[in-house]
């Protein structure tokens, strides 16, 4: 019963703290940084090392996707996409991860009650701002592709500290609950260590 009772608490506060990103005015020159890197073609490159590290790092995370995602083809679309945007916004994948369980529960048409949308609750202004008018932030490419690289985007105004660069994502800067509930999921859900390499002989 206190199983439950925590994850309806979890699950309610997910809905609280849905993604509301505020409108900042941004430099000229940050805009087209930022317009660039949501408007790059994905290369037909893998973003794990080698097809170990994938196999690893994909049956560890998928068997703890699987209730949400029944799928099993489009959920490991799904976390080798997520992978891929982190890896290359230079964002950890697993903090992502989190952070998706936090901000939509990982329901592809979330909507929150600010308007922001999908996977990582992105808010349509952004399209405006940086985008292409046909982008569709309920594409799961897009969506991710998107999400990481405005998470990126405040990292770097808060130069590495996370605990303000995810208060400014949510909208909630200064406020410890959004920033606690994402490290709180990607610390309990969706800590990974990779395997030790095998020993050369």
């Amino acid at each position: 019963m206190r199983r439950l009772s925590g994850l309806l608490l979890f699950f309610c506060a997910a809905t609280v703290w849905a993604g509301a990103q505020q409108y900042e005015p941004l430099a000229a020159s940050v805009r087209a940084a930022l317009h660039k890197a949501v408007s790059d073609a994905r290369p037909a490159v893998s973003s794990f090392k080698s097809p170990l590290e994938a196999a690893d790092w994909l049956a560890a995370m998928s068997p703890r996707l699987e209730k949400r995602i029944p799928d099993r083809e489009y959920r490991l679309d799904l976390l080798r996409s997520v992978h891929y945007e982190a890896t290359r916004a230079g964002l950890d994948p697993q903090l992502v991860l989190g952070l998706i369980q936090v901000e939509s529960g990982f329901r592809k048409y979330a909507v929150s009650s600010a308007g922001a949308r999908g996977y990582m609750q992105v808010m349509p202004f952004w399209v405006k701002v940086i985008g292409q008018p046909d982008d569709s932030l309920f594409d799961m490419r897009t969506n991710l592709r998107y999400g990481c690289t405005i998470l990126r985007h405040y990292l770097d105004i808060e130069k590495g500290d996370l605990y303000r660069a995810l208060g400014r994502y949510n909208g909630s800067l200064g406020r410890p609950e959004y920033p606690n509930l994402v490290r709180g999921a990607w610390e309990r859900h969706w800590a990974y260590s990779s395997p030790p390499a095998l020993a050369r002989k």
